[in-house]
């Protein structure tokens, strides 16, 4: 991928930059020597014979833990076929087993092979145990479905699927945001007289969480409580978390309390959730006093407590806090990572400590902390909104030269910086390479452009942008509508602006104060349109 060419002066990179982005080109380098040698090695022990089926493909021993299981399947296979020989006969727990470690391994197709291969046999039956592994080895691999089916197929061999079954499924489903199934297969459990655990009510309570469904989430903390299920721990912190992240840190406060009461001892993960409710919606003293009412208890602070306060101080611009936290993260060794150094390094930039910010990133690279691509975009979006654009593009350059991967949030920045700056050629030749590269725009992306093209006046592009973007399968926004409306109603193209307005206001969206605006000066102009006026009366906000 060849950078982009601007004509611009050259400009100083900070030498902490260059010298992190130095180690990882050497590493880039180092890992295409090492891949070399293992083409070497692959060709040269080519005829040696084929890989055997049942072992991984590639180099098992970087991770010891795969490498084992598939040995011990291997010798398992292997022992299988000294019995055949011997004349011994394999039970169902010889085949259970074996199907156990190919899930195990992610070998899905030969696990399900062996496992039709097992109810052919007459002599030898799958027991529950045998269904069980099966399931929960689909369900891991994504195939809930065919789990369900499998299930039903149990039925029908007069198999009684045990709880454990049941809750492999229910878990699965409420991952795949398949919630309604979920809550009918326990109804089913209920029917069939098979009491639901534990685990069986807290998947489902997470996955009504996701969707915000609190009535639901009541109705079975009520149903658990008559069935006499006692919520453990888990089932508390999932609730504390959801109405958390919902803003409802009231609400969560009273679950803390009844988990108190039901004898049920609140964690780290409980004190945590509830800082970070806190610390979302800006409420640090009580943020600070759960953080301390942790300590009080015995509990020690985990980097994601740390974190999340170190968050909250930042957003909150109170950064001697969040250095404060830092210092004492230092001093009782906790393994903190980049994240922890990103968060207080975006806060030191958007206060304006730029010294502070450079000085601390020198200290990240000191500790051996190797910045990822949030550092960058976070050090990229500083220098973009204090348009420095000639350095923002000389060390998105940089980044390319060392091979650094570039999301689709690094583009958006300098899309929207270029576009800002009247470089609509650059912003458009970004938005190719985001797709040379298999990146997908989002709204943003395009907006940023469009607006872009309005300002200047390519109406006609601006237009064919839109369509494009559209067929790409990327709906516009309001503030795509907004822009691109008001583009063509201040050149006077005032058909095409209201076929757009028409648009919009179909699907869903109200136009801004600069468009209605706008479109009151058309208005004007054209001696009371009734057409145009019944447009801005469908298209402005009920509250203005």
């Amino acid at each position: 991928m060849a950078p982009l060419k601007i004509k611009s002066k050259a400009v100083k990179v900070p030498t902490a930059v260059l010298s992190v982005t130095a180690r990882v080109k050497a590493r880039a380098s180092k890992k295409e020597v090492d891949q070399k040698a293992k083409n070497a090695d692959k060709s040269s022990s080519g005829s040696a014979g084929q890989e055997h089926p049942l072992l991984p493909k590639g180099n098992c021993l970087e991770t010891g833990k795969s490498f084992r299981q598939s040995i011990q399947t291997w010798l398992g296979f292997s022992l299988l076929g000294s019995l055949f020989k011997r004349g011994y006969e394999p039970t169902v727990v010889t085949f259970t087993t074996l199907i156990k470690g190919l899930f195990a391994q992610d070998k899905f197709s030969e696990a399900k092979n062996l496992f039709i291969k097992l109810l052919g046999e007459k002599q030898i039956k799958p027991t529950v145990v045998t269904y069980g592994i099966v399931m929960n080895g689909l369900c891991k691999s994504g195939n809930t479905k065919i789990a369900i089916e499998l299930l039903r197929s149990m039925e029908t061999l007069n198999f009684e699927a045990d709880v454990y079954c049941y809750n492999m499924i229910i878990d699965s489903l409420y991952k795949d945001r398949m919630i309604s199934d979920a809550k009918n297969l326990l109804v089913k459990m209920n029917k069939k007289g098979i009491s639901p655990v534990v685990v069986t009510y807290t998947s489902l309570i997470h996955g009504l969480c996701n969707f915000g469904q609190w009535k639901e989430v009541t109705e079975l903390l009520r149903e658990m409580v008559d069935r006499n299920v006692s919520p453990n721990v888990h089932t508390f912190n999932i609730v504390v978390d959801a109405f958390c992240k919902e803003g409802m840190v009231k609400e969560a406060e009273d679950v803390l309390e009844v988990m108190i009461k039901r004898g049920e001892f609140p964690t780290v993960v409980t004190y945590s959730a509830l800082m970070d409710g806190y610390c979302l919606q800006g409420r640090m003293e009580e943020a600070q006093r759960v953080f301390d009412s942790l300590v009080n208890r015995g509990l020690q602070p985990d980097i994601i407590s740390y974190n999340s306060l170190i968050n909250g101080y930042c957003k909150k611009r109170k950064i001697d806090e969040a250095m404060h936290l830092l210092r004492e993260i230092r001093r009782k060794n906790l393994n903190h990572t980049v994240v922890t150094y990103n968060t207080i390094l975006h806060g030191l930039l958007e206060s304006g400590k730029f010294a502070a910010a450079e000085e601390l990133f020198n200290e990240m690279l000191a500790e051996g902390r190797i910045p990822d691509v949030c550092t960058y975009t976070i050090l990229l979006d500083s220098m973009c909104k204090n348009r420095q654009i000639t350095e923002a593009f000389s060390f998105f350059h940089l980044m390319q030269e060392n091979e650094l991967y570039i999301d689709i949030a690094c583009y958006n920045l300098l899309i929207n910086a270029a576009c800002k700056d009247g470089k609509l050629e650059i912003a458009k030749e970004l938005l190719n390479e985001v797709f040379s590269n298999g990146l997908q725009p989002i709204a943003r992306t395009y907006s940023a452009i469009i607006n872009g093209l309005c300002q200047e006046g390519y109406l006609d592009e601006a237009k064919e942008l839109l369509t494009r973007m559209e067929d790409n399968g990327c709906f516009p926004t309001e503030f795509t509508y907004n822009v691109i409306i008001r583009g063509f109603l201040k050149k006077k193209h005032t058909y095409e602006a209201m076929a757009l307005l028409e648009k919009m206001w179909e699907s869903g969206f109200s136009a801004d104060n600069s468009t209605i605006v706008t479109l009151v000066e058309v208005l004007q102009m054209r001696e009371q349109d009734p057409t145009l006026l019944n447009m801005i009366q469908k298209l402005t906000p009920k509250d203005m």
